[in-house]
């Protein structure tokens, strides 16, 4: 059936809302795709929802060619399941009770209540299993922006693997990166298998999709083209430090007022990057101090993989009753909590806090004056050198479109989840998170796919195949021709979009430009005379003029 524009909600806009920064936010908007509710609330309208639910069928047609079978899990999740794992602290969590007060969450992922169903296998004989749904996700985020690009509730395609060993997770988890690749093809997605942190999901090892564009994400490449990674993964190598002379034991020097690494690296004429940084934080019930560089970041997401749980700065109280000093004093030596030590930290000797307000140590070198956990924690930058090449790193803007984890046994484990193996003995199930945004897929689609009058659809994702558009609609005749036109077109399967309003043909033009159809007929006086259309790409690489009886063959030849 012929989809009529004078019928049809698709309210489109000539300026873009004054907070929209990137082109998907932009020209979702302004061209009737999408409209906010409320702080990162969105509302798909008709043409929008026709895109996610194309984007949808690709990412299920390529689930279900490795094997995945479709279910349905809730939104609302009792509590229990997510304290089973400890995860119940994560920040974004929306808590909620019902009303005899038993606590539920919203959850982000469902891997929880995957683990749960995934206790009913029984035998190796079950396995491998692959499970996937799209499901409303809820996100406390505290930021939201960037329109669909970081919202706070959203649908994932997420699915999870069960599989007997290591091994078959390899080649689960190698089979999803090989159907995520498919996808991004099929909807003509520019997107790069990246090294990313599991943060929060728990387990050890995860890799990301990031497709360059305006996201909230940085993509970190080697400028040989070796070396891809999510900047907060990165495994870039910073620059040597210029260490001061060796010192054969810790000495205390007096730092009156100093407090930032910037003004002890003054005060000492010293490189900052040969003094350390201490972060304490609180995992759990216990206190951890995080060491970097004077002149790096510590990496939040590095931190929470290697901790597999989420982790909060400790306060002043709890810093001064630890270390006896304020934060901007403390260092390494001496202290019975954990310490953390970059693997920047790992040779030389560098200037830390003494544990004693206004006052700071030369010399301290790990290994000898203090025995710490070393750990890449460190936030890479650009300008630092490629792990693989020793190319320089450089970083541009990306969206997360997919990211697949190795979840291993953290989830199984904590629910008892085990099967029994063909020698008779119970083993616990080795697990696989992988999860895609249809909207982040969409928005990442028109960052790449666009140019300033509105947006250019991939075919496969199209809201519509083909855009005629009647120039004078007000003529029974004229109007009457591209009826017929799109008629042919939609006996021969194609989705048509047919604009029959009467409106100004300008006003028709720049709103088939924001739509962004791939191919656009247009039918007008001229077409009574010589029987012809104007049939146009909507990247203008193709202009002609066709037979109206031709018109079908020039579309499918597209």
């Amino acid at each position: 059936m012929v989809a009529r524009q004078s019928q049809l909600f698709v309210p489109t806009l000539r300026e873009a809302p004054a907070d929209a920064e990137a082109a998907s936010h932009r020209l979702l908007v302004r061209g009737g795709y999408i409209r906010q509710v409320s702080a990162g609330l969105w509302t798909f309208l008709p043409l929008g929802w026709r895109v996610h639910q194309k984007v949808v069928q690709v990412i299920r047609e390529e689930m279900n060619a490795i094997g995945g079978q479709e279910m349905l899990c809730p939104v609302l999740t009792p509590a229990e399941l997510w304290e089973t794992t400890g995860r119940i602290t994560v920040p974004i969590i929306f808590h909620l009770k019902d009303r005899t007060g038993r606590d539920f969450v919203l959850p982000f992922s469902h891997e929880e209540t995957m683990t749960f169903h995934a206790r009913e296998i029984r035998s190796y004989k079950e396995l491998p299993q692959t499970w996937y749904h799209f499901s409303t996700k809820e996100r406390d985020e505290p930021r939201p922006r960037g329109g669909l690009l970081r919202v706070r509730e959203f649908i994932m395609k997420d699915s999870y693997t069960f599989d007997r060993d290591e091994a078959g997770l390899d080649v689960s988890f190698d089979r999803h990166a090989e159907a995520y690749e498919r996808i991004w093809e099929r909807c003509g997605l520019e997107a790069y298998l990246v090294e990313a942190e599991s943060g929060i999901m728990g387990g050890t090892e995860s890799l990301g999709f990031l497709a360059p564009g305006s996201g909230e994400n940085e993509l970190m490449r080697c400028e040989n083209g070796d070396y891809f990674a999510d900047v907060e993964a990165a495994r870039g190598v910073p620059r040597a430090p210029e260490l001061p002379p060796r010192l054969d034991a810790p000495e205390e020097i007096e730092t009156p007022g100093v407090t930032t690494i910037e003004a002890l690296a003054e005060l000492l004429a010293i490189d900052p990057a040969a003094t350390s940084k201490a972060m304490p934080v609180v995992v759990g019930d216990r206190l951890v101090l995080a060491l970097v560089r004077g002149d790096d970041r510590l990496s939040e997401e590095k931190l929470m993989t290697l901790f597999e749980s989420a982790f909060r700065p400790a306060t002043d109280e709890e810093i001064r009753e630890t270390f006896g000093a304020d934060g901007g004093s403390i260092g390494p030596l001496g202290v019975s909590v954990e310490v953390v030590a970059d693997e920047a930290l790992r040779e030389g000797q560098f200037v830390a806090g003494a544990n004693r307000d206004g006052w700071h140590v030369r010399g301290v070198e790990a290994g000898r004056d203090y025995e710490p956990r070393f750990a890449d924690i460190r936030q890479a930058v650009a300008g630092d050198a490629c792990p693989e090449c020793g190319g320089r790193l450089s970083v541009q803007p990306a969206i997360e479109v997919g990211h697949i984890f190795k979840l291993g046994t953290f989830h199984s484990q904590a629910f008892d989840a085990t099967y029994l193996d063909e020698d008779g003995t119970e083993k616990v199930i080795v697990m696989g998170s992988y999860g895609i945004g249809p909207a982040r897929t969409m928005a990442a689609i028109v960052e790449q796919h666009s140019d300033e009058n509105g947006i250019l659809w991939p075919k496969e994702v199209a809201p519509y195949d083909v855009h005629v558009l009647s120039l004078d609609a007000g003529s029974e005749e004229i109007l009457g021709c591209a009826e017929e036109v799109a008629n042919v077109l939609v006996e021969a399967g194609l989705d048509v979009l047919l604009d029959d309003r009467d409106e100004r043909p300008g006003e028709k033009f720049a709103d088939a430009d924001l739509v962004g159809a791939p191919v656009r007929i247009i039918v007008g006086r001229k077409t009574l005379e010589d029987d012809s259309v104007d049939a146009r790409t909507r990247d203008g690489a193709v202009d002609q003029r066709v037979a109206v009886t031709d018109v079908l063959k020039w579309v499918t030849d597209r």
